[in-house]
């Protein structure tokens, strides 16, 4: 967030431009009498531009002037699609329907936006066969390569091995203003 903004007596200059209520130049003047100006109108003498000479001051209400920039960054946030990591195991010896069923499970999960983790989980003495795992990735990567961009390297873990899939761009900016208009409607 921006800095915050130095308002009433945290004002350092000896004189300073004020810019009205309404936007309309009033003049360069002394501080004191620019805050006894704000006092008159019941509102707060607000520093918007430090480093002009002289320093910009504005007449406003600094309470709701915060309260109405809050209201604009929650606004901006709500906009926004959160990427979720969502994780798929896969075993080293998965049956060819099964990661036909997993593959189009991860499309569906990219194609809502979400990054993938693919994971080979080996148990008991599949550990000694790493070669599986790799196969099963690589036959994933292959069936996934027009429809997702590798993320990461393959991380290799004691018991298992990951793959990190994240839609392509394309994708993503469809997904996104998808967010964007599902918060207008509502």
């Amino acid at each position: 967030m921006a800095k915050p903004l130095r308002v009433n007596e945290e004002i350092r200059a000896r004189e300073v431009l004020v810019i009205g209520e309404k936007g309309e130049r009033l003049d360069v003047m002394p501080l004191r009498e620019a805050l006894q100006v704000a006092r008159e109108r019941s509102l707060d003498l607000v520093e918007v531009a430090s480093t002009a000479v002289p320093p910009v001051c504005r007449l406003l209400d600094y309470g709701r002037y915060k309260y109405e920039q809050a209201k604009k960054e929650r606004e901006s946030r709500k906009g926004r699609k959160t990427s979720l990591i969502r994780e798929v195991r896969l075993r080293p010896r998965i049956g060819g329907q099964d990661l036909d069923c997993k593959i189009r499970l991860i499309e569906r999960l990219l194609a809502e936006g979400d990054k993938v983790k693919v994971t080979v989980i080996y148990r008991g003495r599949e550990v000694t066969r790493p070669e599986l795992g790799k196969k099963v990735l690589q036959e994933v990567l292959s069936r996934l390569k027009d429809k997702a961009v590798v993320d990461h390297a393959p991380v290799v873990e004691e018991r298992s091995l990951s793959l990190f899939f994240a839609p392509p761009k394309a994708a993503r900016k469809v997904v996104e203003e998808e967010a964007v208009a599902e918060t207008k409607d509502s």
